[in-house]
């Protein structure tokens, strides 16, 4: 079982809501995440897909919505998401030169589930996002193929691993191991309780910057030589960073988008500043109900939230997104990858605290 922040921290000192019983996306009803991992020498990446509920997604769409804090990326199918405020596609995450071969696969999966696409029901949206893993990975590699989406899509659970796996294998955040990182917390209103779910694949920060609740953890996290401090040929050290945003809520798709807007405090609270070439984007999605691709009427009878009753959804966006990039590092293994580059994981230096 990995060992996650809880496991090393009272969090519950810097959260006003509790978890979900996993304390995952997967909080979220419905919602399985799977990976597919590449790691052999200079090839350190793989692909990570969220299907976000157990039914035809195309014939069930979800209402969505995506704020892009910093626009320095290559991700696929957003422009439709902004416009018509719905997802029709699993969500897959991958590094930045795979980006179409996922979108293939993606495509051809549910090309031959609905026989009707291209014909009656016209064209398909696929969702592809992406970090550039070229730190620890080669890139120019190219070596997400096809199949590695359909290996993850095979894997698919509610209790899914953490850190250096799938598209996070090549990650890097503050300085050190990055990758695959989930939260959520659970709330009531009224008589009801809901959740807030994140996954987040975190590839950004300075380890000068980086924030622990609060406390900077330079004086236990040295830098191992000059090189190391001073390296700037590599690009990817401004970082990126996607956050996936879910929660059962009833919310419209205007509602969705100022919930992706707070994510953007959850990461602050870890340090970043979000730096010039940064891609930093946020998909938010409610799986309350569905929009049926061949529903005959003509309106839709949709219950939505009051706005003014968004405040605790808003505060659970932050504090998941938060504690979801603290897992994305602690759960992550120390990495050795392309041209013999290397990052620690959090955790050995949270267990020279510990002692």
């Amino acid at each position: 079982m990995q060992k996650r922040i809880r496991n090393y921290f009272d969090v519950e000192k810097h959260s006003s809501l509790k978890p979900g019983n996993l304390n995952k996306i997967t909080d979220v009803e419905g919602i399985k995440v799977g990976h597919s991992t590449l790691a052999d020498c200079d090839i350190q990446t793989g692909v990570t897909i969220i299907m976000p509920h157990e039914n035809n997604i195309f014939k069930n769409k979800l209402r969505a919505a995506v704020q892009v804090i910093n626009g320095f990326g290559k991700s696929i199918g957003l422009e439709q998401i902004r416009e018509l405020g719905t997802i029709e596609s699993p969500i897959a995450l991958t590094n930045t030169l795979n980006v179409s071969t996922v979108s293939s696969a993606v495509i051809k999966d549910i090309l031959a589930q609905n026989e009707d696409i291209g014909g009656k029901a016209g064209s398909f949206n696929s969702t592809v996002l992406e970090c550039n893993d070229q730190y620890l990975n080669n890139l120019r590699g190219l070596a997400v193929q096809e199949e590695d989406y359909f290996t993850a899509k095979t894997n698919i659970k509610n209790d899914f691993r953490e850190g250096a796996v799938g598209a996070g294998r090549g990650m890097s955040c503050y300085g050190l191991k990055g990758g695959i990182g989930s939260s959520s917390r659970r709330f009531k209103i009224v008589d009801d309780e809901y959740h807030v779910g994140v996954l987040l694949l975190s590839n950004f920060g300075k380890k000068k910057d980086f924030l622990l609740y609060g406390k900077s953890l330079n004086d236990i996290m040295p830098y191992k030589d000059e090189k190391e401090k001073n390296d700037r040929k590599y690009k990817s050290q401004d970082g990126s960073v996607i956050v996936i945003l879910a929660t059962d809520l009833p919310l419209s798709s205007r509602q969705l988008k100022r919930l992706c807007v707070r994510a953007g405090a959850g990461l602050a609270r870890t340090g970043t500043y979000i730096s010039n070439g940064s891609g930093d984007i946020v998909l938010a999605f409610s799986t309350s109900d569905y929009i049926k691709e061949y529903d005959r009427s003509k309106f839709l009878q949709n219950k939505i939230l009051k706005d003014r009753k968004l405040d605790i959804v808003f505060k659970a966006a932050v504090e998941s997104t938060q504690e979801a990039v603290y897992n994305s590092m602690v759960t992550a293994e120390p990495v050795t990858g392309f041209k013999g580059h290397s990052r620690e994981s959090l955790k050995k230096f949270l267990n020279n605290m510990e002692r």
